[in-house]
């Protein structure tokens, strides 16, 4: 029997509607119809403005038929049309599947035939792969799509024509005060994100609207964010919808600060022109701001706010930050997590500690984000918690509101990513006593050596940390007496002059004999679009290429 607070007290249309970030969008252009909203060029655009074109989209897509259940893919870098996309193909009732720009014909066409998208919305700059893509999709599907071409209106971009439309004569098909959708359920999809895909296939993660509505509130609340934001778009918004900030920018009513190409000149020049007030980006992206050129950091304020992942920051990274005059908070998450589920918290008693030991500490990647349930570090066969020692390793698991709805068309994966009720990431490392969790290594990272465990992040912060050292990555390489051993692949800074021997002598200096490379490469690293490095290319090159044995 229900109890009294139950009888009569039930769910209807006044008291209870789904949570969606399309919401935060129409709100800044109620409250805020003439502020900024969008920088691109010289284009300057309003809340208001950018509501009504969003609304065009909507209509537009409506128009072809295209509603709930339907995918809309785009292949955009950070400009207006993708910031639109973001609210336009929600708000038709449709999913919005922003595609990896540097990704090749083959696994693009593959996302478009998972995902069914049956629009895709294409820049000039992509023409080329995207029509060897498209062929490809079509050969292997028979389907056709209707391509929509996102012509360069500020910069000269050239590029093939590949739709019958313009992005802007599509728009002229939509109605500027189109009844947009509410999801029927929060549960409903907004966006599908594809993993990387190392071995085989990439995996098809779904978001709800619910999650990015959260996790947009998240990152207004874990950084503070007060209203009217300048934030620069340094980090893609095909990974991870951008950490959902989209969504989040509208939530504050900020200012979106357009960017096609990232380097150091552009994002240094752009926080000075417009005021930049927070920007997000991985550690390689933060590594070419420590290492720029002196000339381009003249007349940058201090105080703007970096929010660091991708990968576990060297503190040398976060120190060089901090020294620039910048406030960098560190994030971690991973794309089944909406970008970042979980924040290094500054305690104010790290303020007193050296530079140094306060860069140790923001390394870590600390506690969960105030919208999701819990961040743990858990026995991956027991489940459960692992000592709080800062020792004893476990895998990193969530569990909440932030976590993606699983894996489309894959129940298995999916089911083995939620087993026991928690959210496995794949990430190793430890709880330290004051509750913070820090990250030592992907499970297939580290490297067993002698039957000893070698973290290769820790190897890493090291190499890191000698002056000549631009990017490091540490795999293992095989080796007939341990089994494995650490080779070390550097680039080395623009003038810099080192051996494999310094290398190595460096390392003695701060490791146990037998974490110190035995193996050293120089040369430029493979990446992500994202700026990770591809890790998985290196053990290829551990194994079979010639290293310089020390």
């Amino acid at each position: 029997m229900a109890n009294i607070f139950e009888q009569g007290l039930e769910r209807n249309a006044a008291n209870y509607t789904p949570i969606t970030p399309i919401l935060f969008l129409e709100r800044s252009a109620q409250v805020y119809p003439d502020r900024l909203a969008v920088v691109h060029g010289n284009l300057r655009q309003t809340w208001s403005q950018t509501y009504e074109r969003c609304r065009r989209l909507a209509s537009a897509l409506q128009k072809q038929g295209i509603g709930v259940g339907d995918a809309v893919a785009v292949m955009l870098p950070n400009t207006p049309p993708m910031i639109e996309a973001h609210f336009g193909v929600p708000m038709a009732g449709a999913v919005l599947n922003a595609l990896n720009t540097r990704l090749d014909p083959e696994s693009i066409a593959f996302m478009l035939n998972h995902g069914e998208a049956k629009v895709v919305i294409v820049d000039p700059e992509f023409a080329d792969v995207m029509k060897k893509a498209l062929e490809i999709a079509k050969r292997d599907s028979g389907r056709d799509f209707m391509v929509i071409d996102a012509q360069e209106k500020e910069f000269d971009v050239p590029g093939e024509r590949l739709g019958s439309l313009t992005y802007e004569q599509f728009l002229d098909t939509g109605d500027s005060q189109f009844v947009w959708l509410m999801p029927f359920d929060e549960w409903q999809a907004i966006c599908l994100n594809y993993t990387s895909g190392t071995t085989g296939n990439p995996k098809g993660v779904v978001y709800h609207h619910r999650g990015a509505a959260i996790n947009a509130i998240s990152n207004i609340l874990d950084w503070d964010i007060n209203k009217h934001p300048v934030y620069l778009w340094t980090l893609p918004m095909f990974h991870c919808n951008g950490w959902c900030f989209p969504w989040t920018v509208a939530a504050r009513a900020g200012v979106n600060v357009c960017l096609r190409r990232v380097d150091a000149e552009h994002i240094f020049s752009a926080i000075k022109i417009h005021g930049v007030t927070h920007y997000c980006a991985a550690p390689i992206v933060h590594n070419l701001l420590v290492n720029a050129p002196d000339a381009l950091k003249v007349g940058v304020p201090a105080g703007v706010k970096g929010l660091i992942a991708g990968a576990a920051p060297p503190a040398s990274i976060i120190e060089g930050m901090e020294k620039l005059g910048f406030d960098l908070t560190h994030v971690y998450g991973l794309t089944e997590t909406y970008g970042p589920a979980a924040v290094c918290v500054q305690q104010e008693d790290w303020d007193d500690l050296e530079i140094g030991e306060r860069a140790r500490l923001n390394a870590r990647q600390g506690v969960r984000y105030h919208l999701q349930q819990a961040i743990a570090v858990l026995d991956p066969i027991t489940l459960e918690p692992v000592v709080a020692d800062g020792e004893t390793m476990g895998e990193i698991m969530f569990k909440g509101n932030i976590a993606m709805k699983g894996y489309l068309k894959n129940e298995k994966a999916s089911k083995e990513a939620f087993a026991g009720g928690w959210f496995h990431s794949g990430d190793l490392a430890v709880m330290n006593p004051d509750g913070y969790v820090k990250i030592k290594d992907r499970s297939k990272d580290i490297i067993i050596s002698g039957g000893e465990n070698i973290s290769s992040i820790e190897v890493e912060d090291v190499l890191y940390r000698h002056p000549a050292v631009m990017a490091a990555a540490v795999v293992a390489k095989p080796d007939p007496k341990w089994g494995e051993t650490p080779c070390a692949f550097l680039e080395i800074k623009a003038g810099a002059k080192v051996t494999a021997a310094d290398i190595v002598a460096h390392c003695k200096q701060h490791l146990a004999g037998f974490k110190v490379p035995r193996a050293v490469v120089f040369g430029e690293l493979p990446k992500t679009s994202t700026g990770k490095i591809q890790k998985f290319e290196l053990r290829k090159r551990a194994g079979s290429a010639s290293a310089i044995d020390v």
